[in-house]
C-alpha cells in the first residue's frame, strides 16, 4: 500500500522549504513519510535546476541596504533572480531583506554564503529557492561601508540602495545621511569629490573635450584654459559634494550637510542598482 502523506505534514514542510504543495506531498511519498529526506529530496531538486539554469542572467532582483544599530556599519546586497515577476514576489522581497539584516555582520559576500540559514548555508537555501521558483537565484552585489554615522535609502521597487557616511553624529545626522543617500540613488554620481577621481577618467574627459574643443577651431594657446573651466563643470555635475542638492538647487551637498552642522562632511558612499 503507498504511503499518503498527511495534509499537515505537507504543509509543514512547505513552511520549510517555501516549495510548492505538489513538490511537497511528491517529496514525502518519495521519502515515505521521512521528513528530513524529503527536505533533501527538495534540495537536491533546487541544485538539479541551479544547475540547468547556471547560464542563463539574472539581471532582476531586489537591492536592499542595511545599517548597524549604532549606524557605524552598512551593507547593500541585490538578491537576483531572471525575470521582474519574480522580484516583485512577497516571499522574494522578504527573503532579500532577512539575507540583508544577516549581511551586516559579513565581512564579504563569500562569507555571507557561509553563513547559518535556519540550519542551511545561505549558499544552500539559493539553491533550495531555485528549485522552489524555478529561476536562477543568486547574491549579486555586495557593498560594506564603515563610517561614524551613516544612513541608508532604498528607492522605491527595491532596484537602487545608497548608504551615506557622514563624518560625526550630530542633530539631524539621521535625516542628512537619508536626504544625502537619496541624492547618491539618483544622481549616481562617480566619486565622494574631485580628488576621488580616477586619474584615467580625467585623462579621458580632457581628451573628448580637447577634441571637441580643436573641431571647433578653438585657438591652442586657450584651449588649456577653457579645458580647466569644462573640468570644473564635470566635477560640479558628478562628484557627490559639489552636485546640486536635489532637494534645494540653490545649494551643493557640501552646503546642505554644513547647513545642518557647520563641522559636518560627507565622508563616503556606496549605491547599487539593478537599472
Amino acid at each position: 500500500m503507498s504511503y499518503t502523506p498527511a495534509a499537515a505534514d505537507v504543509a509543514k514542510l512547505r513552511n520549510q522549504t517555501g516549495a510548492g504543495m505538489m513538490d511537497c506531498k511528491k517529496a514525502l511519498v518519495e521519502a515515505e513519510g521521512d521528513f528530513e529526506k524529503a527536505v533533501d529530496i527538495l534540495r537536491k531538486k533546487g541544485q538539479k535546476v541551479a544547475a540547468n539554469r547556471a547560464d542563463r542572467e539574472s539581471s532582476e532582483g531586489a537591492v536592499i541596504a542595511r545599517v548597524n544599530e549604532d549606524n557605524t556599519l552598512g551593507t547593500i546586497i541585490s538578491l537576483n533572480c531572471e525575470t521582474d515577476f519574480v522580484a516583485k514576489n512577497e516571499a522574494f522581497i522578504e527573503l532579500a531583506y532577512e539575507l540583508a539584516e544577516m549581511a551586516v555582520f559579513a565581512a564579504t559576500k563569500e562569507e555571507l554564503l557561509a553563513t547559518d540559514f535556519h540550519g542551511v548555508t545561505v549558499a544552500e537555501k539559493l539553491i533550495e529557492q531555485t528549485g522552489v521558483i524555478g529561476e536562477k537565484i543568486e547574491i549579486g552585489a555586495f557593498e560594506r561601508i564603515t563610517g561614524p554615522y551613516l544612513g541608508a535609502y532604498i528607492h522605491a521597487g527595491n532596484k537602487i540602495a545608497a548608504i551615506t557616511s557622514l563624518s560625526a553624529k550630530v542633530d539631524g545626522a539621521d535625516e542628512a545621511a537619508k536626504s544625502v543617500s537619496m541624492q547618491v540613488a539618483a544622481m549616481n554620481p562617480i566619486a565622494l569629490d574631485e580628488t576621488m577621481v580616477s586619474q584615467e577618467t580625467i585623462d579621458k574627459e580632457l581628451e573628448i573635450e580637447r577634441e571637441l574643443l580643436t573641431k571647433e577651431g578653438k585657438p591652442a594657446n586657450i584651449i588649456d584654459n577653457i579645458l580647466k573651466g569644462k573640468m570644473q563643470k564635470f566635477y560640479k555635475e558628478n562628484t557627490l559634494v559639489h552636485q546640486s542638492f536635489i532637494k534645494d538647487g540653490g545649494m551643493s551637498v557640501a552646503d546642505y550637510v554644513k547647513s545642518v552642522n557647520g563641522d559636518l562632511k560627507v565622508t563616503g558612499f556606496v549605491r547599487v542598482s539593478l537599472t
